[in-house]
């Protein structure tokens, strides 16, 4: 068995072979600037797209390229470690002012700035209903504010934000972070996130759709993971809070934002909200239930010069089996 970050000799020559090729070597040049998808590619590249689709799965066979779908596309990135890091190593190698280089890159801009366009379209078409409902509660800087104290000054590593929406919480913390993962059901709230994220210049952070009740991640993968306004869309917030605690590393931290109890009625009418807010004691019974030890609860109340109705809740849980190996130590010892 190799070593953790080695390759077997058969698998480097898989990867050697797999990037000696130049427009495969284009492409994962071009990934370690942002994932794309075929279609991007294929504008970037000016190749046909059986003939992107084949080096990508050549990349992908290779260990040098992951895939996910959303809907009827599938976006490609670099991997977070294995092969990838070799990748990385010989993509630094690359003279910037190569011509080829600089040509694959102001394409790669024309892209971006196609993606920033759409994204800006959609959030327009938008920005009336997330106002009002903004309006609704306390301050988004007031808010933010809170979630950065409530995690406090503890170093992590990696975030994974469950319903990522626009990207905000990547954002706020990608300074502080070597790794983060949006997770969202609405590709066209991606699209605002991958812009957001883009104008932001966060290449360790990216965005993907999938099923926050069947995350497509490993057990133990993240240091911090926040659920932000996302459990009141949800059928099954106790069975989101269990997903997110199995992702977990063990120590790591569940942060809940979420409206506290209110009966404004025209937010499930109009805004598909299943829930009108939760009681802190519902949420904390979905953390216990998931072996997270709860370790503080407030209530943020809207100001009271403004328009606001709802009080924001905060819940932060933690991962009881560093506690609970240290406690068993100090016994046998």
């Amino acid at each position: 068995m190799s070593e953790p970050g080695h390759l077997t000799f058969d698998a480097l020559n898989a990867v050697l072979r797999a990037a000696a090729e130049p427009t495969r070597l284009r492409i994962l040049a071009l990934l370690a600037e942002v994932e794309l998808t075929v279609s991007d590619l294929t504008d970037i590249l000016r190749q046909s797209q059986p003939r992107i689709s084949r080096h990508l799965k050549l990349l992908a066979e290779a260990g040098l390229v992951e895939r996910s779908r959303e809907g009827s596309w599938a976006f490609f990135r670099l991997p977070e470690s294995g092969a990838a890091d070799l990748a990385r190593g010989l993509i630094a190698h690359i003279d910037p002012a190569d011509e080829t280089t600089v040509r694959d890159r102001e394409r790669l801009a024309a892209v971006r700035a196609t993606r920033a366009a759409a994204a800006q379209a959609y959030f327009q078409a938008h920005a009336g209903e997330w106002d009002r409902i903004r309006r609704l509660h306390i301050a988004e800087a007031a808010l933010e504010s809170a979630i950065v104290e409530t995690l406090g000054d503890r170093d992590f590593r990696s975030l994974l934000d469950l319903g990522t929406g626009t990207g905000r919480m990547l954002e706020l913390f990608g300074p502080r972070i070597e790794r983060g993962v949006g997770i969202d059901l609405s590709s066209a709230m991606l699209s605002m996130a991958r812009a957001r994220l883009d104008r932001a210049g966060l290449r360790h952070c990216s965005v993907r759709q999938g099923d926050i009740y069947d995350l497509a991640l490993p057990k133990d993968s993240f240091d911090v993971v926040i659920v932000h306004q996302v459990l009141h869309y949800l059928d099954d917030g106790a069975g989101a809070i269990r997903e997110a605690a199995r992702v977990l590393r063990p120590g790591g931290r569940l942060l809940v934002v979420d409206f506290a109890p209110h009966d404004l009625e025209f937010l499930r009418d109009e805004h598909a909200h299943r829930r009108l807010g939760f009681a802190p004691e519902t949420v904390e019974q979905w953390m216990t239930a998931a072996s997270l030890e709860v370790v503080s609860q407030r209530d943020l109340a809207p100001e009271a010069d403004g328009e606001g109705k709802i009080a924001v809740s905060l819940w932060l849980a933690c991962d009881q089996r560093l506690a609970i190996a240290g406690a068993t130590s100090r016994e046998v010892a």
